[in-house]
């Protein structure tokens, strides 16, 4: 099967993928995935996917930017899973696959003959991941959002001031961490399948992604017994790591070891602070932390940021202002990062933000534009009905 058209070849080229998921992590997971060649065929009921709607910011073109930047390089069709015809489709779409995406509540395909056992009798070799909010297993009832799991997961007591409330991260993290988890299980799931013939049930939850997102901080209560707290911007195991006042802007410094700390305290005119038995050591420095800010921020605020950033920048002191979000695609375009895309057809391309990967052996792809609801639907249709007569006539199966 080529929907796609595309000519370079790329390593999951001829990878099928039905994707059935909504909102975020699924499609962000297939659209990495289509970046790297696979055809995404992307199904929708005919209200259409969540983001479609969730607005504002919306394009020129009056398209949500949420929808626009997870649904590139795919194909939409609407399937209506109560009307028989739709559903037919639906089963003989999975029945075709490589790979089934899907984050219902967990049990919810079942009635439909969507769920893995019903698809894996229709396709052996099918990779199927199930994306859930809490596991399928007691958490199984649970609603999935983003928001109630950093409350759960324990992300929002370590987020805000000290004495202040609890806050959300700034973007849906840990429906980002399930999709790139999703992206690694299911290439591994392919890995594997291509050596063995078999595929599998690949299945994530966002707060099984928080539990390992969280890293240190879920390790500090396994491992050492300690509930991590809210420390504002501090850093639990490291100063200075956080914004410091200058003569104007606050200015993130993260001098992360001792030869780094040296070279800060060279910089802002006060080198005997590296000699400093209280200071020597990254734990004498968390630990006597309000002793040490009142005589860096002394320095600092002779000059301005712009001016320690660039002398801090010379010998090697992690350092950044903190930038707006067009300030910072603005500082990843002038380092050659070229953070926007254009994605679609020459003449008819729409901006996009980058692949982050860089590949030796191939670029990934930007054909297609983020689709509008059921564009594709004739098409999906009409390949999947020559492709059902031509393994009716040969008896062999044509992807």
């Amino acid at each position: 099967m080529d929907l796609t058209g595309t000519s370079t070849a790329r390593p999951l080229d001829g990878i099928l993928i039905a994707d059935l998921s909504r909102v975020l992590a699924g499609p962000y997971a297939t659209m990495l995935l289509a970046d790297m060649g696979a055809e995404v065929i992307k199904v929708e009921s005919p209200g259409g996917d969540d983001t479609r709607s969730w607005v504002p910011p919306v394009r020129e073109d009056g398209v949500s930017t949420y929808y626009a930047a997870i649904n590139r390089n795919k194909k939409s069709i609407v399937l209506d899973f109560q009307n028989d015809d739709d559903l037919a489709v639906a089963h003989a779409l999975t029945g075709r696959a490589d790979v089934v995406v899907e984050n219902f509540k967990p049990g919810g395909l079942r009635r439909f003959g969507l769920d893995y056992g019903s698809v894996r009798d229709r396709n052996e070799s099918v990779i199927y991941c199930s994306i859930s909010g809490f596991g399928s297993k007691e958490g199984a009832s649970l609603p999935g959002y983003d928001l109630i799991v950093q409350a759960m997961s324990g992300l929002m007591s370590l987020t805000g001031d000290p004495d202040g409330p609890a806050y959300r991260a700034g973007i849906s993290v840990f429906d980002v961490m399930a999709g790139l988890h999703s992206t690694i299980g299911i290439l591994a799931a392919l890995r594997h399948r291509s050596e063995t013939g078999t595929g599998q049930h690949v299945e994530t939850s966002l707060l099984a992604s928080a539990m390992s997102g969280l890293v240190n901080q879920t390790s500090a209560y396994v491992a050492g017994g300690v509930t991590p707290h809210r420390m504002g911007n501090a850093h639990p195991s490291l100063f200075p790591y956080e914004p410091l006042p200058t003569a104007d802007n606050d200015l993130i410094v993260t001098a992360g070891n001792d030869a780094q700390f040296r070279k800060l305290v060279e910089v802002l005119g006060v080198p005997e602070l590296a000699d400093d038995p209280r200071f020597a050591k990254n734990e004498d420095r968390t630990e006597r932390r309000e002793e040490l800010r009142p005589l860096l921020v002394e320095r600092l605020k002779t000059q301005s940021a712009i001016h320690w950033f660039d002398k801090l920048n010379e010998v090697g002191v992690p350092n950044g202002p903190i930038n707006t979000i067009a300030q910072g695609l603005q500082y990843a375009d002038t380092l050659g990062l070229e953070p926007v895309v254009q994605v679609g057809p020459p003449g008819d391309t729409v901006p996009g933000v980058r692949n982050p990967i860089t590949f030796s052996g191939f670029a990934p792809r930007y054909d297609l534009a983020p689709p509008t609801l059921g564009q594709d639907g004739d098409e999906v249709r009409a390949w999947l009905g020559a492709a059902t007569a031509m393994t009716t006539s040969t008896g062999q199966e044509e992807r």
